[in-house]
């Protein structure tokens, strides 16, 4: 049973996340996470009943944050979609970066866990906005190729302020796909 926020279990999330993204989910202990967070492992454990508790409480923030993008899109049709699917996946994928570097990481095994099972509906949704709800072949493809590239690109650490950054992958995703850029 979870226990209520406090300033440690927040620090060990932290702690956590940098972790689980320097070296993977596998790759860290319990005993690695209490160490950064300056606390004993059984003050570790009595904030989360484990790794994979851990886990999930870092993941639920992002797969939450899909499900919301995928209602937001959901109405809009063909053209309509295209931009509010570019600057509401980018926007997500930079704020939860590290979490998208941890599930790159391990891509089967964290597919598989629970609090990720939205995501590939929600990807296909995502897909299907971003290519204008097209059915063309071209027009898929590069639906897929701006999931995959912004995933991949916030997941790296490549040096880049996160405004212009966020401005540089707006523009690319919206050349890829076709559309218009301002």
């Amino acid at each position: 049973m979870p226990r209520p926020p406090s300033a440690m279990r927040h620090h060990i999330l932290d702690s956590a996340l940098r972790l689980f993204a320097e070296h993977g989910f596998k790759g860290t202990s319990l005993q690695d996470i209490a160490a950064e967070a300056h606390c004993s492992k059984a003050s570790l454990l009595y904030h989360f009943a484990g790794k994979d508790a851990i886990l999930t409480e870092l993941l639920t923030p992002p797969a939450e944050g899909l499900s919301a993008l995928r209602e937001e899109l959901a109405p809009l049709e063909g053209g309509r979609a295209v931009e509010p699917a570019v600057t509401g996946y980018i926007a997500l994928a930079m704020r939860f970066h590290l979490e998208v570097k941890i599930i790159f990481a391990e891509l089967p095994d964290m597919l598989s866990h629970p609090v990720l099972a939205v995501i590939p509906e929600a990807v296909d949704q995502l897909a299907d906005a971003l290519a204008g709800r097209s059915r063309k072949p071209r027009a898929r493809a590069m639906a897929q190729m701006v999931i995959g590239g912004v995933a991949v690109t916030v997941a790296a650490d490549v040096g880049v302020e996160p405004d212009t950054l966020r401005t540089e992958l707006v523009q690319g995703a919206l050349r890829t796909l076709g559309h218009p850029t301002s």
